[in-house]
C-alpha cells in the first residue's frame, strides 16, 4: 500500500527487457539503508519487489505482465539508462497519510499531451484510454507515474492536473514530454464500488431470453 507522495527519485542504471520478463536496476542513494531484499517499492507507480541491493542500487525483476501493462514495456515511455524515476516505499503504521490509497497495481498506460507553464505552476495533460475514462472523476484522485494528483479538468479522454513548483521539482514530471507514456492507476475506492454494483446488478437481473430458454419453458 502506498500514498502517492513521492519522497525519492532514482536513476535507471540498467533496463533489460524480454517478451517474458526482465530486470531493472536503479541507483537510489537517498534511500540508503532503508532498502531491504524482498521489500516492496513503487517505481513510477508500479509495485516491484527488491531482489538485489548493491551500494545504493537496487534491482527488481519485471514479469511479462508488468512489461506489457506498464510503461516499462512501452517504446514511447522515455525510460532508458539515465532516466529519473519516482520512488515510494510502502506506507507504515503511524505515518501521515498525505495522498490517497495507491496499490501500485497499474491499470493502464496514458500519454502526455502537454506540460504548460502558468505563472509559477504548470498544467499537466494526459490522454487516457477510453476504457479507463470511467475511473476519472473531476476533483477526484488519480495516480500518474505513482504521483497522487487531483483531476482539475476533464475533456473527454484528456485529464489535466495542476502541478505546483514543489511537485515539479521533486518528481520526474519535469522530464515529461508530449507523447511520453505514463502509468495510470485509478482510485481503488471507485473500482470497488464499480465491482460491487456489477455483482449486485448481475444477481438481480433475470437470465437472458434465448430460444433454448423459451423451449425449456414450454413455448
Amino acid at each position: 500500500m502506498f500514498t502517492g507522495i513521492i519522497e525519492h527519485l532514482g536513476t535507471i542504471e540498467s533496463l533489460d527487457l524480454h517478451s517474458d520478463g526482465g530486470r531493472v536496476t536503479i541507483h537510489a542513494p537517498s534511500l540508503g539503508p532503508s532498502l531491504a531484499v524482498a521489500n516492496s517499492i513503487a517505481v513510477n507507480g508500479c509495485c516491484l519487489t527488491i531482489v538485489r541491493i548493491d551500494n545504493g542500487r537496487f534491482s527488481a525483476d519485471l514479469s511479462g505482465e508488468t512489461i506489457s501493462k506498464t510503461s516499462f514495456g512501452a517504446s514511447d515511455s522515455g525510460l532508458r539508462i539515465g532516466s529519473r524515476v519516482n520512488l515510494e516505499q510502502p506506507l507504515t503504521a503511524g505515518n501521515e497519510f498525505g495522498g490517497h490509497f495507491v496499490l501500485g497495481h497499474v491499470d493502464t498506460v496514458g500519454h502526455v499531451t502537454h506540460l504548460t507553464p502558468e505563472g509559477e505552476n504548470w498544467w499537466y495533460g494526459v490522454r487516457v484510454p477510453e476504457d479507463f475514462a470511467r475511473y476519472v472523476v473531476p476533483k477526484g484522485s488519480i495516480s500518474i507515474d505513482g504521483i497522487s494528483l487531483t483531476v482539475a479538468r476533464w475533456h473527454k479522454v484528456i485529464l489535466e492536473v495542476a502541478i505546483i513548483p514543489y511537485t515539479y521539482n521533486h518528481t520526474n514530471i519535469r522530464d515529461r514530454k508530449p507523447g511520453d507514456a505514463v502509468n495510470l492507476e485509478g482510485d481503488i475506492l471507485g473500482k470497488y464500488i464499480e465491482r460491487y454494483l456489477e455483482a449486485r446488478t448481475a444477481a438481480v437481473s433475470p437470465p437472458p431470453l434465448t430460444v433454448a430458454r423459451l423451449s425449456e419453458e414450454g413455448f
